[in-house]
């Protein structure tokens, strides 16, 4: 019963939509209809307002940290439960037809939740990636896929599979983006 309550306190508190609730308050606008049409942050950066792009990546990825960090701390067997549930509520939320963002800043709340240095090494690996590429889509697939190979390659099997089943869906949800990548078409992003 407790992974249940876990598992669905965990998804709704990851399905709610900052990036359309932020640029439907203060901008007036639907996330939606702007740039690539996602809610996260990366997009909420192309409506020009810095505040409400790097408002959505702070809410994004706290959405994340509550549940996972409630859960580590009271329920710690639970805790890749509550890290999946939170992530699949928001690529998938219930409140807007199960359409969400990629999940990248919600999976760096995970990481810094379940362990710092996974969440620093997700950190650095994405900021390399991007200085030298400046796609941000480039630096969240190669930053997700830097998390279970650390792991393979220290000898921490306790998490691979589970970080192996994120870098697979982060893959997915950026399916596009890798097309785009492919054929030389994806936009570059300021983060400045």
């Amino acid at each position: 019963m407790e992974y249940i309550i876990v598992g669905l306190a965990s998804y709704l508190m990851g399905s709610i939509p900052f990036g359309l609730i932020l640029t439907k308050i203060f901008l007036k606008k639907d996330i939606r209809e702007i740039g690539s049409g996602n809610i996260g942050a990366t997009n909420a950066l192309r409506t020009g307002n810095k505040l409400i792009g790097y408002s959505t990546l702070i809410l994004d990825i706290a959405k994340a940290i509550i549940p996972v960090i409630y859960t580590k701390i009271n329920f710690p067997e639970l805790i890749y439960i509550a890290s999946l549930s939170a992530f699949l509520g928001h690529v998938f939320p219930v409140w807007l037809k199960f359409k969400g963002g990629k999940g990248v800043a919600t999976y760096v709340g995970i990481l810094f939740s379940i362990n710092i240095l996974l969440g620093i090494i997700f950190a650095v690996c994405w900021g390399v990636i991007f200085l030298i590429s400046k796609y941000s889509s480039l630096s969240s697939i190669i930053g997700s896929l830097s998390i279970p190979v650390y792991l393979l390659i220290t000898g921490q099997s306790n998490g691979v599979i589970f970080f192996g089943i994120m870098f697979i869906l982060i893959f997915f949800t950026h399916r596009e983006n890798i097309k785009r990548l492919k054929n030389k078409e994806e936009s570059k992003t300021k983060i400045y």
